[in-house]
């Protein structure tokens, strides 16, 4: 009996701070109009959702922010590492990209939205500018130190086994730089959800989380905007676990 007390009291415990947060709610949002309208009655959120469920609003707006993102992070992902594998591999990119590179990675990604806007415009090639950016960036800083870093032995036993350049890099150095790669692209999943949101409500003339939530706010649904904020954190916690095991997988793959 007391193994399954412990068991259940450690599956309750995670339970116990979001519980009172939510009866603390509550009780804000029966303390008049003004707190209702911030602090929004739990009833009228589920009422919110089930109206967002059921006319296909959010399914809507979730699907064109997941492949907005996806096809970002894709993009930019892939420009990454091959610019990182590049600058890793030769010197003389090195020293043409990597000061350019150090450079433009100083300046905020909103500080670049100005020209991106004057260059691309607002529409989708624009968002999707936007995460494909923010993704780059640390893919080719990890790729870069990833094929940096490799360990001269592995490099001697290429020449050893008189491999040219290309059979060196494919199952020499891209094996062993896998993991920081794979660290590289997870980091960038992060920075493309973040920038896929943050393109959506400065550019919000399309379906998206970011523009359901700013069209929300505009019309003073705050039911509506505190859903947003509940599946924007949802879905980031969602893409950062499938994508934590994945990088799990790939790197049990590698090792066995």
């Amino acid at each position: 009996m007391k193994p399954i007390w412990q068991a259940a009291r450690a599956a309750l415990r995670p339970m116990v701070l979001p519980a009172i947060l939510l009866l603390a709610w509550q009780w804000a949002s029966g303390r008049g109009a003004s707190a209702a309208y911030v602090f929004v009655p739990l009833e009228q959120l589920w009422t919110g959702l089930q109206e967002l469920l059921a006319d296909g609003t959010l399914a809507l707006h979730v699907a064109a922010s997941l492949e907005r993102a996806l096809t970002g992070l894709v993009c930019g992902a892939l420009l990454g590492i091959a610019t990182g594998t590049l600058m890793a591999q030769s010197r003389v990119a090195e020293r043409l990209i990597g000061p350019l590179y150090h450079t433009i990675r100083q300046v905020p990604l909103l500080g670049l939205v100005p020209l991106i806007a004057l260059w691309a415009g607002s529409g989708e090639f624009a968002k999707l500018l936007i995460i494909g950016i923010a993704a780059f960036y640390p893919t080719v800083l990890n790729t870069f130190e990833g094929m940096r870093q490799v360990d001269v032995r592995y490099r001697e036993v290429g020449a050893m086994l008189t491999l040219t350049r290309a059979q060196t890099f494919r199952r020499v150095l891209l094996p062993a730089a896998l993991p920081a790669i794979i660290t590289g692209v997870t980091h960038a999943q992060v920075f493309a959800w973040l920038a896929c949101l943050g393109g959506e409500l400065l550019f919000a003339a399309a379906p998206g989380i970011g523009s359901l939530l700013l069209a929300s706010e505009q019309t003073g649904r705050m039911d509506v905007v505190l859903l947003s904020v509940l599946v924007i954190s949802l879905l980031a916690l969602v893409l950062n676990l499938l994508f934590t095991r994945a990088a799990r997988l790939l790197a049990r793959g590698r090792s066995a």
